[in-house]
């Protein structure tokens, strides 16, 4: 008979519908609905019926972990149209709407707190972008470094939006450091040119994260699950790779994170026109950073969970069971197929219905939400027929 989960970060050949436990939350699979932006919020960052539904439908469909799409934590932070937000009190009865509605549905939801640094557009914001260094564009620098007291104030607002999200139901948090956002950036040389105690070498690249986890769990208090998403690799030339990943990972530890989602990728390959450089690659049906999953798994005994190219119940069953990761993520196939966990579930072996055409980001970016295209194409087809 096989083991399950002991709450140490191993476990011996599990299946993809065994419980786990991270921190003091126990799932009852372990499937995770990676969190993406879904461009539903309203104009001051709150939830909508629309998105509350979204993350209910995700709940009935048997996910057995749910991460919002990155709340903003402060007006600054802000990254793209329709953005979830986290930043002041009167957003907590939305947000305790959501985590409710996804309860009262037998799922589990984990917030996911993120500041958009550099990629947060003024045109957004109404304030000039921020990140450890400006950014060199063919336009000229973007943004401008923040200073230590400001980074300081940062550390304070992830720490207040952890707090608000422990007071709105919410099982779990996730700290985004993935994907060429300002936790991200501070980590990435090619991002970070500072000279002070946040740049420079790997310690001083990771000092704002692990602050950040740190004072996340003074809000949250012992045993309340803190998630880090971190990249495996930028994909940017002289950026952050899986040597000093492996090492973050292991500080993260120390810090008491109790979880660790991995990725790769950046939001500016996608705005670049290059998605094989970013977290969302079109057509690519590999599990993308499998080999660097391997790796932690050796040196980190943190629950794993791994997003990136899992497409098929066999293939997300495997990793479980040869000890590549704890949890399996997807996102793109369950904006198709938000039932597509209770479908594996049930027994149904075929893959996931999702093409990876990274159509679905498009009418978010025109104030549509994100959805599937093809879901809508399809019906176009079978109404002509």
């Amino acid at each position: 008979m096989n083991k399950r989960h002991s709450g140490n970060g191993r476990s011996d050949r599990p299946g993809l519908f065994d419980p786990i436990t991270i921190g003091n939350l126990t799932l009852e699979n372990r499937t995770v609905r990676s969190a993406t932006w879904m461009g539903m919020a309203d104009a001051e960052g709150g939830c909508t019926p629309r998105l509350i539904e979204a993350k209910a439908a995700l709940a009935r469909g048997g996910v057995g972990l749910i991460i919002t799409g990155l709340a903003t934590v402060d007006g600054a932070s802000r990254s793209g149209p329709g953005m979830l937000s986290c930043d002041r009190g009167s957003l907590v009865p939305g947000l305790a709407a959501m985590a409710q509605a996804v309860h009262d549905n037998g799922g589990r939801i984990a917030l996911q707190i993120a500041h958009g640094g550099l990629m947060a557009p003024a045109e957004l914001t109404g304030q000039q972008p921020v990140g450890p260094s400006p950014m060199m564009t063919e336009q000229g620098p973007l943004g401008r470094a923040l200073t230590v007291e400001e980074i300081a104030e940062i550390v304070e607002t992830f720490g207040a939006a952890a707090r608000r999200a422990v007071r709105a139901g919410y099982d779990a948090v996730q700290i985004h450091a993935a994907h060429g956002y300002l936790l991200s950036q501070f980590l990435s040389p090619w991002f970070n040119h500072r000279t002070d105690e946040y740049g420079g070498p790997l310690e001083n690249r990771a000092r704002l994260l692990l602050q950040v986890v740190r004072r996340v769990r003074e809000e949250t208090g012992e045993g309340y699950p803190i998630l880090a998403k971190i990249n495996v690799d930028d994909r940017l030339p002289e950026g952050f790779g899986a040597s000093d990943m492996l090492t973050v990972c292991e500080w993260l530890q120390e810090a008491e994170a109790d979880a660790i989602e991995l990725s790769g990728g950046t939001t500016m390959a996608l705005l670049q026109g290059q998605p094989q450089n970013s977290y969302a690659r079109v057509g690519d049906p590999s599990v993308y950073w499998r080999d660097a999953a391997e790796q932690l798994k050796a040196r980190v005994a943190l629950p794993l969970i791994l997003v990136g190219g899992i497409r098929s119940r066999e293939s997300a069953e495997a990793l479980l069971s040869e000890g590549v990761c704890d949890c399996v993520a997807l996102c793109r196939p369950l904006i198709r197929e938000p039932d597509l966990v209770a479908r594996w579930r049930s027994g149904a072996s075929a893959e996931a219905a999702c093409i990876s055409c990274d159509g679905c980001f498009g009418p978010g970016i025109a104030g549509l939400g994100v959805q599937c295209v093809q879901l809508g194409a399809q019906a176009a087809a079978g109404q002509a027929a």
